[in-house]
């Protein structure tokens, strides 16, 4: 590991992309819904009654891709279909995605949403920047959150798992040296502390980002990264439908490897959190200390093999990568609640294409993926490795 404990502070901003605004829309047909208004314990792991639903646009993308592939492999892509895994809702327009999404959710599935919007998102990378720019809060109030609130409500008998803007409030611990976080802190707080109170349904079960164990897992981080999210969910008015955190996000690292992955770098004794598994025990005693909610779901979408990067702070489309274990409420750790599929595997973390507008140089590193197209394409070559590294195999 190359970086220093400061570099890796500094570069530790994972970007994390956002289904394709393309993508087709193939809703299944109507399933047995609840026939009565879900209301969801916070205080419960609902994870043990509700399974994640497999929705329609990854599907979609899938039976696509599958009609490229050999017949072996076309057969284990067809199981990935069926994998739940979560609905990125990047732009005002993907909110169009929400109610073709809803559509075929039976009763004991819980649809999972990314809440991902906020002005001037991910201000430490450049291959999943926004829409919004800096200062247009009020545009992400009325444009962005209001309509998803208004159709959650109108659908009180569905079950919804909401992740809420993944990056923004670890960018704000660790870049705040950086003039693009510098001014795009009190949109994050602000746009956060709006998106908790007013999702606040009781159909909505809540996790705030928490990034990873090698971004807020260093000792330095801990604290200040626990009162960072706290302070949002007081601002919130302390939401009763959050239950805490998610990690990992588009992330790679392992849930329980020991030694951890870079146990071995010269800076390892500035972390303790070497797998998820220890971030979520060491985070969460910090976020009960700051008094907030501290259980956890864990993506595990694509870290089934490790040893793969260079550098912990390597976030985009790494080389040799797979799907990891499916998702489950089996986690082995009482705060953990679930681990879960967030990012859908195959589209692109970001162009490995240096001239292009949106690239980011970690997407031109040795250990990224090379050729990869813009944030949130589909990249068929990279699903189909994906697929054949998977552990457990499909």
């Amino acid at each position: 590991m190359k970086f220093t404990q400061s570099a890796v502070l500094a570069f530790a901003a994972t970007a994390v992309a956002a289904p394709s605004s393309t993508t087709r829309e193939k809703p299944r047909a109507a399933a047995a819904a609840c026939s009565s208004a879900v209301s969801l314990d916070a205080s419960t792991n609902i994870w043990k009654k509700y399974t994640l639903h497999a929705n329609n646009f990854y599907k979609a993308e899938i039976e696509e891709a599958v009609k490229t592939m050999d017949a072996d492999l076309a057969a284990q892509a067809a199981k990935v279909a069926n994998v739940g895994s979560f609905l990125w809702i990047d732009t005002i327009d993907n909110i169009a995605k929400v109610e073709p999404a809803i559509a075929d959710v039976p009763c004991n599935d819980i649809l999972g949403l990314v809440i991902y919007d906020l002005p001037g998102r991910d201000c430490a990378a450049k291959a999943s920047n926004g829409e919004l720019k800096v200062g247009e809060v009020s545009k992400y109030k009325s444009q962005y959150i209001d309509p998803i609130v208004k159709i959650l409500k109108a659908h009180p008998n569905t079950a919804f798992a909401l992740i809420i803007e993944p990056d923004s409030l670890p960018n704000l611990v660790t870049n705040s040296d950086l003039q693009t976080c510098k001014d795009s802190a009190a949109g994050y707080r602000d746009g956060v502390a709006y998106a908790l109170k007013n999702l606040n349904l009781p159909n909505v079960i809540m996790y705030i980002d928490a990034g990873h164990g090698g971004w807020l897992g260093w000792d330095a981080n801990l604290k200040p990264g626990a009162q960072e999210l706290a302070k949002a969910y007081t601002a919130a008015g302390k939401p009763k439908q959050v239950r805490g955190i998610a990690t990992n996000v588009a992330g790679w690292n392992s849930w329980d490897q020991s030694p951890g992955e870079f146990s071995k770098a010269s800076d390892a004794k500035y972390n303790k959190c070497q797998n998820e598994k220890i971030y979520v025990t060491e985070f969460g005693a910090a976020l009960k200390t700051a008094g907030m909610p501290n259980h956890a779901i864990v993506d595990t979408g694509r870290n089934g093999v490790t040893g793969l990067r260079e550098e912990w702070g390597n976030w985009c489309n790494v080389k040799g990568a797979g799907f990891g274990v499916r998702p489950t409420s089996t986690t082995g750790t009482e705060l953990a609640d679930a681990f879960v599929w967030v990012k859908p595997g195959g589209e692109s973390d970001g162009t490995s294409d240096s001239s292009a507008t949106r690239y980011d140089s970690f997407c031109g590193k040795s250990d990224a993926y090379q050729p990869s197209p813009e944030a949130g394409t589909w990249n068929q070559a990279y699903f189909e490795d994906l697929l054949r590294n998977a552990k457990p195999q499909f």
